[in-house]
């Protein structure tokens, strides 16, 4: 039995959209009950899923390195991790 599999375009989604349905994919693959075409589209799905996230992770690791504090110990240089 092969899970559906959302027809999001893979740079449409969320972080966590995109991780959902990477850990669905893997699931199925790991599970070894799909048929062989079917397992490659899924390897090549779950291929641009984990891009993503890492596209989005790498994003958010470098506003994170951006943040300094001022004198005062708040943070200045943020931007909404939502942004671009």
């Amino acid at each position: 039995m092969t899970e559906t599999r959302t027809e999001t375009p893979v740079d449409q989604m969320s972080f966590e959209q995109a991780m959902r349905e990477l850990e669905g994919v893997v699931d199925q693959l790991e599970r070894g009950d799909v048929a062989l075409d079917a397992s490659i589209a899924l390897y090549e799905r779950g291929a641009a899923l984990k891009k993503r996230c890492e596209d989005e992770l790498k994003r958010a690791e470098e506003k994170v390195a951006a943040i300094t504090l001022d004198a005062s110990g708040t943070p200045k240089g943020t931007q909404p991790l939502d942004a671009g």
